[in-house]
């Protein structure tokens, strides 16, 4: 691992944040924050934090001495002044000759040492680094560093590589004890230049942000040496394959079939991740022991549970799944009692089901309620990954004893990571809509994320279709629903990436107009194939997933009114959306029994890519009427827009007992009414 310090993006950000007030030792403790955010070696998802003590000024005026400590819901790769919010370190210093301190009172005491008091909730771990009489103190999880503690001689291995540069200290849970620890340590031991705490992580500190963080980088370094090491000397740790010769899963055919399984329980959605590195881990003759084992750092439990699922590759069947599921549940479940027999005081259960899953011969899935959540826990199992690669060629892979994962999985600080942000309705659903960069369609896009959902925009051209997806945090995706190759890579996408679909809105479609006796055949079968046939394309594309699922599903159709009140000289437009209102109730009928449901909404005269300026005229004329009286020519007399349209999508959508139907966004149309 190499420093990426540079005194000129040092002095830069220094200059950046000056006239903001900003003093320059809290910049370069911001500066070198960011670079240990940006080693993923280092910290992912909220892990680790930093400190500097410096000076500052109170609401009064007066000068004091601080700590400034990462505060909740920060990233070290991405913080900010406000993310390091000051204490007085007077009174926390005061809490040292305090022997006991609950949780909760510890961190009513540094909330209460806040220069600001609407400043962000500081690290459990401030009184650690408060006690720590240094300067700048940096945590991180490294890799490297956990594949050599988290072995059953780690200790051993420790002082034999770091010697007197770094204090060795046994695995303590975080919080007010360990800030008593680690303080001690120090004073036995001032001139290290950190501490490593076994199967956790590794503290360095020093007179200045440079130091501290150089230190890191140094100690981090001799880690991945003496790893490198024991891979020169070995072989491969899992060359023996549990998987020789049987062939290899397919991720179209496992991921839904897992989503449903998963999402009949808990709805959410699923992060695949594959590599020759993770590939290997899951072909382990002894993968069922090392993957069984727990968490390379107890941080990561709370968004990984204690241990994955591991899915049988020789029979990946829905009833399969669905048993391995309930029998993860299970042991999850006796797990919770075994120790919650003598937790003081009693916890209350979360949820049994897996946040990671394992799939031999194919790779590993993220569970999450969200694409979010699902990436976290992706993200944590491909470090588990490594790190445990790491520790079985060094010697054998060990994590905390299990009561000591259930103390940190249970503990309320812990916990709060966790946020009490209530579910929005639609949340772990996922939404694919076609023709999702016109008018219609983004408005669609932008009404179901806004409701929770993870959408997938379909359009013609992928930049487009990006456009729309990227502020959403969706997916984008190139598709022509004229093409069924094209269809079906598309659908394929969405399963790879999400990992099932919950949703269709089949919106895409395009105008054509003419006398219907007079209009040539080659319009009018263009306006099938994109206004009827692409439609049931993408419908069997989504319908196939749904039932892999077998959690039911949506369909949703935008049919228009012509569909029902034909307008003049609107034949080749108004025939195929007929068709595709009764393609709407068909599937309503086939599939019904499966719960899937089929809807549709019947709008007019909407502007969009569809309804564009020329055509606005066009049938403005057809009509005998101006272009304002035509485009508010309903009951109401008023205008309908794309966001009203959405809207009717939305609701049908969560309307989980209603299917066949046609809901008219029209402003009012007795002569396109159903009936």
């Amino acid at each position: 691992m190499k420093s990426r310090w540079s005194d000129a993006d040092a002095a830069a950000l220094v200059a950046e944040l000056a006239p903001r007030g900003v003093p320059e030792a809290l910049a370069l403790r911001v500066y070198t924050s960011r670079l240990l955010g940006a080693e993923p070696t280092l910290v992912r998802h909220g892990g680790g934090n930093t400190s500097v003590k410096t000076t500052t000024r109170d609401l009064l005026g007066r000068e004091v001495e601080v700590i400034c400590v990462k505060g909740s819901g920060y990233d070290l790769d991405t913080m900010q002044p406000r993310g390091l919010p000051a204490m007085r370190l007077a009174p926390l210093l005061e809490l040292r000759a305090v022997e006991r301190l609950s949780d909760e009172a510890m961190v009513v005491a540094q909330r209460t040492a806040l220069i600001d008091p609407t400043s962000p909730t500081p690290s459990v771990e401030t009184l650690l680094h408060a006690w720590i009489p240094e300067v700048v103190v940096d945590h991180t999880h490294a890799e490297a560093v956990l594949a050599l503690t988290d072995q059953p001689d780690g200790e051993a291995i420790c002082r034999d590589l770091w010697g007197e540069r770094m204090t060795i200290t046994p695995y303590v849970m975080p919080g007010f004890h360990l800030a008593h620890v680690a303080a001690d340590a120090y004073q036995a031991d001032p001139a290290a230049w950190g501490m490593i705490l076994l199967k956790h992580g590794i503290f360095t500190w020093g007179p200045d942000a440079r130091t501290a963080y150089e230190r890191m980088i140094q100690m981090v370094d001799l880690a991945e040496r003496r790893i490198g090491r024991a891979w020169a000397s070995g072989s491969g740790v899992f060359a023996a394959s549990n998987a020789v010769g049987a062939p290899s899963p397919k991720l179209a055919d496992v991921a839904p079939v897992l989503r449903g399984a998963l999402a009949a329980r808990r709805p959410g959605v699923l992060d695949f991740r594959t590599s020759d590195a993770i590939l290997d881990y899951l072909a382990g003759q002894d993968l069922g022991r090392y993957a069984n084992v727990g968490p390379v750092t107890p941080d990561h439990v709370i968004r990984t549970k204690p241990r994955p699922l591991i899915l049988d590759p020789a029979d990946l069947s829905p009833a399969a799944m669905n048993a391995a599921v309930e029998a993860y549940a299970d042991a999850y479940r006796a797990y919770f009692e075994r120790f919650n027999a003598t937790a003081e005081p009693k916890k209350t259960a979360l949820d049994p089901w897996p946040r990671v899953a394992l799939v031999p011969g194919l790779g590993l899935f993220g569970v999450g309620a969200t694409a979010g959540e699902a990436a976290v826990a992706a993200d944590l199992a491909e470090t588990t990954v490594s790190v445990v690669t790491d520790a079985e060629a060094v010697g054998r892979y060990e994590s905390l004893l299990e009561g000591e994962l259930f103390e940190m999985e249970y503990w309320s600080l812990e916990q709060a990571k966790l946020g009490a942000a209530r579910a929005k309705p639609m949340a772990g659903r996922v939404v694919a809509i076609t023709g999702g960069a016109g008018a219609i369609g983004a408005a669609t896009a932008a009404a179901f994320a806004a409701e929770g959902a993870e959408v997938a925009v379909l359009d013609l051209d992928a930049a487009d279709a990006e456009r729309v997806a990227a502020p959403l945090r969706g997916l984008g995706l190139a598709c022509d629903v004229a093409d069924p190759a094209s269809v079906a890579a598309a659908f394929q996408a969405i399963v790879g990436h999400y990992g099932g679909l919950d949703v269709l809105v089949s919106n895409a479609g395009a105008a054509w107009s003419g006398r219907i006796g007079e209009v040539d055949d080659a319009a009018l079968r263009a306006s099938f194939e994109l206004n009827f046939f692409a439609h049931q394309s993408v419908a069997k594309a989504a319908v196939a997933i749904f039932r892999a699922q077998e959690n039911g599903g949506c369909l949703l159709f935008n049919v228009s009114k012509q569909a029902l009140n034909p307008g003049p000289d609107f034949g080749p437009y108004g025939l195929p959306k007929a068709a595709t209102l009764h393609l709407m109730r068909q599937y309503a009928l086939d599939y019904g029994a499966e719960g899937i449901r089929s809807n549709a909404v019947n709008a007019d005269r909407v502007r969009s890519g569809l309804l564009t300026d020329a055509l606005i005229a066009e049938r403005s004329a057809a009509r005998g009427v101006g272009e304002a009286v035509y485009m508010a020519g309903n009951l109401l007399g008023r205008e309908v827009t794309a966001d009203d349209v959405a809207q009717a999508f939305v609701a049908l959508a969560k309307a989980e007992k209603t299917t066949a139907a046609v809901l008219t966004v029209d402003g009012g149309n007795l002569a396109a009414a159903v009936r």
